[in-house]
């Protein structure tokens, strides 16, 4: 008899499902990935995520697959090129702020050695796992997301909410918020231990 998985996310959307079993609330190392995560949480800001999901892959080319030293260096240009992509949100807000948000990681690469470090040290470096019932209790900000946001708006950061910084802590590892009775949620404890 085949085991029915209990997913904190309902939903029977493919893209969803993959993005929920493979990798919401897995720790993220890596600072090309970091940024590409705080990329797309700022685009989702009035969106939903689905929106961000089914158009990942076109970000990933349009943005010269989120690698922050190619990133900071666009002109007025890529600016034009990005806002005649209907591939992905043309937002010039959000455009000219990812621009600036790379800049931004490589200055903190420089004083940390890696954007991963600055990040991790929100949490004192270990994931936070929370243990929710469902997901009614996920809070949307956390004191740990506040002074994430603080902190990186101090140093010039753009739409970096205490809100977004809180999704993308979620999304990135920084807290384990899959409800208990997921199978998500143990499993991505064994992982972290076997490591």
């Amino acid at each position: 008899m085949k085991k029915i998985l209990v997913r904190c996310w309902k939903t029977s959307n493919p893209l969803y499902i993959k993005y929920h079993d493979e990798e919401w609330g897995v720790p993220v190392y890596g600072d090309r990935k970091l940024f590409e995560f705080l990329v797309l949480e700022s685009f989702q800001a009035g969106l939903t995520w689905e929106l961000i999901l089914n158009r990942r892959d076109s970000f990933r080319v349009a943005f010269d697959n989120f690698e922050p030293k190619i990133v900071a260096t666009y002109s007025d240009e890529e600016v034009n090129r990005l806002l005649g992509n209907a591939k992905i949100i043309r937002n010039k807000l959000k455009i000219r702020s990812s621009i600036n948000n790379a800049c931004r990681v490589l200055e903190i690469q420089k004083e940390f050695g890696s954007f991963s470090d600055f990040i991790w040290s929100f949490v004192g470096g270990k994931t936070i796992y929370n243990k929710f019932k469902d997901l009614t209790y996920l809070p949307s900000q956390t004191k740990e997301s506040v002074e994430m946001s603080k902190e990186m708006k101090r140093r010039g950061f753009k739409f970096v909410g205490p809100t977004i910084c809180y999704a993308f802590m979620q999304a990135v590892g920084l807290v384990n918020d899959h409800v208990l009775d997921c199978f998500r949620y143990k499993q991505i404890i064994e992982d972290a231990i076997r490591q």
